[in-house]
């Protein structure tokens, strides 16, 4: 403890954090698990794509602002433009993740009925003694221009033959037999992105986890990404959903009430309320299911779809510990915390998508701001709140810091009325979301149905 809490110090400017010498600290649990994009390395196939010596830097470097006081672009801190072929890179990144309680990275993984890409970083680890715990996360999407607004050129494309089961677990012996893969009841924990993109996934995942048990395994536990298109695990005969903001979090509902002042005259783009978004994570109510909560730090794709992102505003350090706060309260209550392989986690997107204004790593702007606030929500001064004292805390907080900053611009509420629209925050039902993804394929009906809905929400009041 007395090596991590002098690095601590020489890292943090926040002295009042956590004091060490008090003997009623009580820790959480809960398993901070933090996406992984594996991109910041130059490969051939990029280079191919989208020019020479292309890197997810490259689109970071070259965001600009669409707004009076956007944050853009994001600039490293202490770990700087880094190049992930260095393993040296990654031992820094876990150290400083651990450091502040991150419990392990979820690596993103590209895999094409054999073919893989982005895989250096994650073959290095392997390679490695890096001490953190990781999983994978199969980004089984087609490979696409989405970065520049164009979903239907295919670069390279998801083919879903037949023999790629076998191939698949077969690739994966190598990454859950490492003693830092993360187990659930000794079985591998594997996160599958677009669930129901693969043809027939329930038969799907019968065949994998009866392949992970010929490979020795005791099967798999798999977890499915809270997409749009999905409400249930039981949908795909998953194991668990893992949220995954800002999906489903960034629909019409999620509107600032106050817009910025547009300085691109070409945006198109989408703006969103980060304490709207708080508000619609505090609102869940426990499903039937086994939930992952997850959490994010902020959101600004910019950099990727400079005239067309989806940008949150209003996110701060501050709020985004009140909010994981919160979901550590959640978690402690609805899932379990005994043992070394309680699947006790909660998903941060993520530790470095810098391309989508994400990350925890520190930036220019905020330092170790979001860092610290993941320390410091792993401890309390005797016993923890509730998660529901914790969800009336969270309004409270949350509606001071909407109170500050329209005091700054001279639009002031009471706290009070602040508190009783976010306690009376309506999300949209999972219904909404699967219709969406339908007329999402006739764009001109997905724009009348949006305004419709638009409309009936105001006149809801």
């Amino acid at each position: 403890m007395n090596k991590d809490v002098h690095a601590f110090n020489a890292l943090s400017s926040r002295a009042d954090l956590i004091d060490c010498n008090n003997a009623d600290i009580v820790i959480d649990k809960s398993k901070l698990l933090a996406f992984y994009l594996p991109q910041f390395h130059r490969t051939v196939e990029n280079s191919e794509w989208w020019g020479p010596g292309f890197t997810e830097w490259t689109n970071v470097a070259g965001g600009k602002p669409n707004f009076d006081g956007h944050y853009q672009p994001h600039i490293p801190r202490e770990l700087g433009f880094y190049d992930l072929t260095h393993p040296d890179i990654m031992y820094e990144q876990a150290e400083l993740a651990k450091l502040y309680g991150v419990h392990g990275f979820c690596f993103y993984h590209y895999w094409f009925s054999g073919r893989r890409i982005l895989e250096r970083p994650v073959e290095n680890f392997l390679k490695s003694d890096i001490d953190i715990k990781f999983c994978l996360c199969w980004a089984n999407e087609n490979w696409t221009r989405t970065w520049s607004g164009d979903t239907k050129s295919v670069l390279l494309g998801q083919e879903y033959a037949d023999e790629d089961n076998q191939k698949f677990i077969d690739s994966l012996v190598e990454y859950f037999s490492d003693p830092r893969y993360i187990l659930v009841d000794g079985k591998p924990l594997l996160v599958v992105y677009r669930a129901k993109d693969i043809p027939d996934p329930s038969a799907c995942f019968a065949i994998w986890r009866a392949l992970a048990v010929e490979k020795g395994f005791a099967g798999l536990h798999i977890t499915v990404v809270d997409f749009y298109d999905i409400s249930d695990p039981s949908e795909v005969q998953a194991d668990a959903l893992v949220e995954f903001p800002p999906h489903k979090f960034n629909g019409p509902q999620s509107i600032p009430t106050s817009m910025p002042v547009f300085t691109n005259p070409e945006f198109a783009g989408g703006v969103v309320d980060y304490t709207k978004v708080i508000a619609q994570s505090a609102r869940r109510e426990k499903p039937s299911f086994k939930l992952y909560r997850g959490i994010i730090p902020s959101w600004d794709n910019t950099a990727r779809r400079q005239n067309t992102p989806t940008t949150l505003i209003n996110a701060t350090p501050t709020l985004f510990g009140i909010w994981l706060r919160y979901l550590r309260a959640y978690t402690r209550e609805n899932l379990p915390q005994n043992t070394e392989e309680s699947d006790n986690f909660i998903f941060i997107n993520a530790w470095n998508e810098w391309g989508e204004g994400c990350h925890l790593e520190p930036d220019q702007k905020w330092g170790l701001g979001y860092l610290e606030e993941v320390l410091r929500s792993s401890y309390s001064v005797g016993e923890f709140p509730s998660a529901t004292q914790e969800r009336e805390l969270l309004y409270g907080l949350v509606a001071e810091e909407i109170s500050v900053s329209q005091a700054a611009a001279k639009d002031e509420q009471s706290v009070e009325s602040i508190v009783e629209s976010l306690r009376e925050y309506k999300p949209v039902g999972n219904h909404a979301h699967k219709i969406s993804m339908l007329l999402l394929k006739w764009p001109l009906g997905y724009k009348v149905a949006r305004a419709v809905y638009l409309l009936a929400r105001r006149l809801r009041g």
